[in-house]
């Protein structure tokens, strides 16, 4: 399970930045496909991304939101609510971009710090980082100022730092005139959150990530992920306790859905919705036989 999901993290994050030579020229693709929203967070000013990231269209989306009542945002909040009711946070265990370096970063040897009431506690603070940063920040810059401005993409994602805004000042030096505080600001504050996650399991999906925060709402109803089988399940506690996450059941809020859980369950109660799949297309050919 757990290399195949690193390869499907891999191909995904490929998969979306897929226009190489905007690494080569420091250019950024243009084209119908930036359109369109891939699942997971990746900066549309990358220079390989090939679509658009929805935490940033959805906060332009709020900003027009505020200019024109009458205006909501429906392309944005019906495309996050497909990729939701399809996969929930399976998109944050399998295909975004920034999961998987976190991922990569976690393995480095170093001394890791466990869950415990306080990461629980700060796991509601990516809720608090949508309401505030996504929404409202947006709505009051355009509502005050007349100005669109994507405060989370601006004052916090790292990714898009890491993605877009050193590659692009380090590809063009006509921009290096440019720099200044919040540049040095969104450096340091990726610098913290990259060595934060050395040490911490996902700190930033887990603590900070407005589209896991929204993905999560849809977990419990979603098609696709794991599956808890409440009649084989003895309530023993061992596939919460085994995740790395801040889960007090498999598939709750927090649940990435990555299914590492399943070789912790002593009675296979967990399983995942292709494995339930194919269990139902073997039954039907055995009571076909």
């Amino acid at each position: 399970m757990a290399r195949g999901r690193r390869i499907t993290q891999i191909i995904a994050a490929v998969a979306v930045n897929s226009n190489f030579k905007g690494f080569a020229q420091g250019s950024i693709y243009t084209g119908n496909l930036k359109y369109a929203c891939v699942p997971g967070l990746n900066c549309y000013s990358c220079p390989g991304a090939v679509g658009a990231c929805p935490i940033g269209s959805l906060q332009a989306g709020v900003s027009g939101l505020a200019g024109f009542l009458h205006k909501i945002p429906m392309y944005v909040l019906g495309l996050l609510a497909m990729f939701g009711i399809l996969l929930g946070r399976t998109i944050c265990g399998f295909l975004c971009p920034f999961g998987l370096i976190q991922d990569l970063l976690y393995k480095i040897p170093t001394p890791k710090l466990k869950k415990n009431r306080v990461t629980r506690v700060l796991s509601g603070l990516k809720y608090a980082v949508l309401a505030v940063f996504v929404v409202a920040l947006p709505l009051y810059y355009m509502m005050s100022q007349g100005l669109t401005v994507p405060a989370f993409c601006k004052y916090i994602c790292p990714a898009g730092t890491l993605e877009a805004g050193i590659p692009l000042v380090t590809l063009d030096k006509t921009l290096r005139s440019g720099l200044g505080f919040l540049f040095v600001w969104k450096v340091v504050l990726m610098v913290v959150i990259l060595v934060s996650v050395v040490f911490v399991f996902r700190s930033f999906c887990r603590f900070l990530c407005p589209l896991g925060a929204i993905y999560s709402f849809f977990n419990k109803y979603a098609v696709f992920g794991v599956k808890l089988d409440k009649h084989k399940c003895v309530n023993c506690g061992k596939c919460a306790r085994s995740c790395k996450l801040d889960v007090k059941i498999v598939n709750d809020r927090e649940c990435v859905r990555c299914g590492e859980c399943k070789g912790a369950c002593p009675t296979g109660a967990i399983s995942g919705t292709l494995d339930m799949l194919k269990k139902h297309e073997n039954a039907k050919q055995v009571s076909a036989e």
